[in-house]
């Protein structure tokens, strides 16, 4: 939870700047523990630097700027308890708004990682939970896909990756799938990073025009396209090719995907274009599922 960010790494680390900031201006030992609210001997490990101290929150100028201010308020007399509280829960407000205790709550909780998280400030989001939801499906259909054995040898040169958009995506940043694509290494695949959104560009503009036709079509896969691979396509489900070339492809998809969306789509490459197919799903996991199926079915 953040709030154990707050009371485990950034309460000490205001004590120990605070008691520092108060020894300098003069005050006993026994007079800051009473205006820290912790015993004299706590005082003196944190004198001495024996407390654990954040260095992310005791760099920060906001937390700097404020002990500052609230040591100069207690030395003057011009502050009391209440209002360097006051202070102090304004501050934390501003480091779970992006800040601090975000960075730091991210790290603890991988599953955050990516998404922008502002749950302190808005709570419950179905934006959010939507992205969440997103996030989740494409990291377990990256794990599918990276499993299978058959896969390394159908990932196309320039690597490949697993997609999914968020309901009415309008552009690249809806589109989550994992940063600097997948390659196949050493007779495996490389993951590189966990996904996020805005982590693909051909992959994503490809899905993009899928979904825009066909809403309900959300997740893609991409692999090298060979004539092995396309006569692994199951009876009933066709393989639709178009054109290589990246200029106007996404006006060019759209007119394909006029009539609907097949499951499959691939182009044999072109100068300097490698031949590429492309998987898709209603979720990225259903497209990774399709994608395995059809790789191990080559012969």
């Amino acid at each position: 939870m953040p709030s154990e960010i707050v009371v485990d790494r950034f309460l000490p680390t205001v004590r120990s700047m605070l008691a520092a900031e108060l020894s300098d201006r003069g005050f006993a030992q026994r007079e800051i523990a009473t205006r820290l609210g912790v015993s004299q001997a706590a005082v003196s490990q944190y004198l001495s630097g024996d407390r654990y101290v954040e260095e992310r929150f005791a760099a920060e100028p906001r937390l700097r700027a404020t002990v500052e201010r609230i040591a100069d308020g207690f030395d003057a007399g011009t502050m009391d308890d209440y209002e360097a509280l006051a202070e102090l829960l304004e501050l934390v407000r501003a480091f779970e708004d992006r800040g601090p205790i975000c960075a730091i709550h991210e790290e603890e909780m991988p599953a955050l990682s990516g998404m922008g998280c502002d749950l302190c400030v808005r709570g419950r989001d179905s934006a959010v939970q939507a992205e969440r939801e997103v996030l989740s499906n494409v990291r377990r259909a990256v794990r599918q896909f990276a499993n299978a054995t058959a896969v390394p040898a159908h990932v196309p040169n320039v690597g490949t990756n697993v997609a999914m958009a968020l309901p009415e995506a309008a552009d690249e940043t809806d589109v989550a799938a994992v940063p600097g694509r997948i390659h196949a290494m050493r007779g495996g695949v490389n993951v590189p990073a966990n996904p996020e959104f805005g982590g693909s560009h051909h992959v994503a503009t490809t899905l993009l025009a899928a979904t825009t036709a066909e809403p309900s079509v959300r997740g893609a896969v991409n692999l090298a396209t060979s004539d092995d691979l396309l006569e692994a396509v199951p009876a009933g489900m066709e393989a639709v090719a178009f054109d290589a070339a990246y200029e106007d492809r996404r006006r060019r998809l759209d007119a394909l995907f006029e009539s609907g969306v097949p499951r499959i789509v691939y182009h044999e490459g072109a100068f300097g274009i490698e031949p590429v197919t492309y998987v898709f799903g209603r979720t990225a996991r259903e497209a990774a599922s399709l994608a395995v199926d059809l790789v191990g079915a080559v012969r």
